[in-house]
C-alpha cells in the first residue's frame, strides 16, 4: 500500500554534488519542515498504511455508533451487532481496495495534461470498484449473519447496486483526492529545483543561457543536479517537474522558457506538456490515432502528439 503513494527521496549517485551550506531564505520549505521530513522518511512505509487503517477503522466505528443511535431513537427492531457488521464489512472492503485504486491512478493519472483522456477510465474503474465492494461486503455480511443463525438479505439488487454506487463513487473520488494531497505535501516539503543564476561578481562558471546543472534545495542542503540526468520534463500548472530516477523536482518556470535554455540536441519537445531527454528514450511506438508513445528506459511512457512526432524522429535519427 505504501508503494502506491510513491516515495520521494533525496537525489543520490555520482552525478550529484552536495554544496556544503544550508538552504537560504528562498527555500520554499522551512528548516523545521525539512527536519520533520527527514525523520519521517524511515517510517513512511509504516505510517502510510497505518493512516489508511486508522481512517477506515475510525469511520467504521463512528458510523456503527451513529447507525445504532438512529435505530434506537426510531425504535427499529435490529440487534445491536447488526450496525457493527454493516459498517465494518463495508469499510474493511474499502480499505482492501485502496492499493488497487492507487495503482490504477498511477497507470492512468489525472494530471493537468492527461485528465481529459483518463477521466473515462476512472469512471469505468469506479463502477468496477463499486461492484467488487458490494459483492465482497455482502459476502462478509452473510458470513456474519450465518454465525448468528440468521440470514442476511441484501434487498433488490439493481436498486441497491445503484444506491451503493452513488456512495462508492464518492469514496473512490475521496481516495484519489487524499492521495493527490499527500503527494503534493511531500513534493512541497522536499524542496524545489531552480536554475543557476549568474554570480554577483565575476563570470559564471557555466553558460547561464544553457545550464548544465540545476540547483535542488532539499532537507536543509543544496544539490547540483546535472541537466543530462533529467529524463523528461512535464508541465504542471505554474511549475515544470524534472523527472530524475523516479523522483520529481518542481521547477518554477514555463515549458517554453525552459525549452529555450535546454540543449536542443538532447532535449526534444514531444507534447505541449512534455520534453524528453533522447538519451533515456528506449523506443517510439506509433498509435492508430496518429500520435505516438515514447517508452523510457525505466519503463515509463510519455505521450507524443502527432504535431511533434516527426520532429522527434528526425532529431533522434540525425541528432539535430
Amino acid at each position: 500500500m505504501a508503494g502506491g503513494w510513491g516515495r520521494i527521496s533525496a537525489p543520490t549517485g555520482p552525478g550529484v554534488a552536495t554544496i556544503a551550506r544550508m538552504a537560504n531564505d528562498s527555500n520554499p520549505s522551512s528548516p523545521d519542515a525539512q527536519a520533520w521530513l527527514a525523520r519521517y522518511r524511515p517510517w513512511q512505509h509504516v505510517v502510510e498504511p497505518a493512516l489508511w487503517m486508522l481512517l477506515f477503522c475510525g469511520q467504521a466505528t463512528l458510523n456503527s455508533l451513529t447507525v445504532w443511535l438512529d435505530i434506537s431513537r426510531i425504535g427499529l427492531g435490529f440487534a445491536r451487532w447488526e450496525p457493527v457488521v454493516w459498517e465494518w464489512s463495508s469499510n474493511l472492503v474499502l480499505l482492501a481496495l485502496v492499493p488497487a485504486v492507487i495503482a490504477f491512478e498511477r497507470r492512468f493519472p489525472l494530471q493537468w495534461d492527461s485528465w481529459r483522456t483518463n477521466w473515462r477510465w476512472h469512471v469505468l474503474a469506479s463502477v468496477v470498484f463499486s461492484v467488487v465492494h458490494v459483492l465482497a461486503m455482502v459476502g462478509l455480511r452473510k458470513l456474519a449473519y450465518a454465525s448468528q443463525g440468521v440470514e442476511y438479505v441484501f434487498g433488490n439488487w439493481p436498486l441497491e447496486l445503484f444506491y451503493e454506487y452513488l456512495k462508492d463513487a464518492r469514496s473512490y473520488g475521496s481516495i484519489l483526492i487524499l492521495v493527490a494531497l499527500y503527494r503534493l505535501l511531500l513534493l512541497r516539503l522536499q524542496g524545489e529545483a531552480s536554475l543557476l543564476d549568474a554570480p554577483d561578481d565575476g563570470p559564471p562558471v557555466e553558460p547561464v543561457e544553457r545550464p548544465e546543472r540545476f540547483l535542488v534545495r532539499k532537507l536543509g542542503k543544496e544539490y547540483l543536479l546535472p541537466a543530462a540526468e533529467v529524463e523528461w520534463l512535464q508541465a504542471w500548472g505554474n511549475y515544470v517537474n524534472l523527472r530524475v530516477r523516479a523522483h520529481d523536482y518542481p521547477l518554477r518556470a514555463t515549458m517554453a522558457s525552459i525549452e529555450a535554455r535546454l540543449d536542443p540536441a538532447r532535449f526534444v519537445r514531444v507534447h505541449r506538456s512534455y520534453i524528453v531527454n533522447l538519451d533515456y528514450v528506449q523506443e517510439i511506438e506509433p498509435l492508430d490515432s496518429g500520435d505516438a508513445r515514447a517508452r523510457m528506459r525505466d519503463g515509463a511512457q510519455v505521450p507524443v502528439s502527432r504535431r511533434y512526432r516527426d520532429s522527434l524522429r528526425r532529431v533522434a535519427e540525425t541528432g539535430s
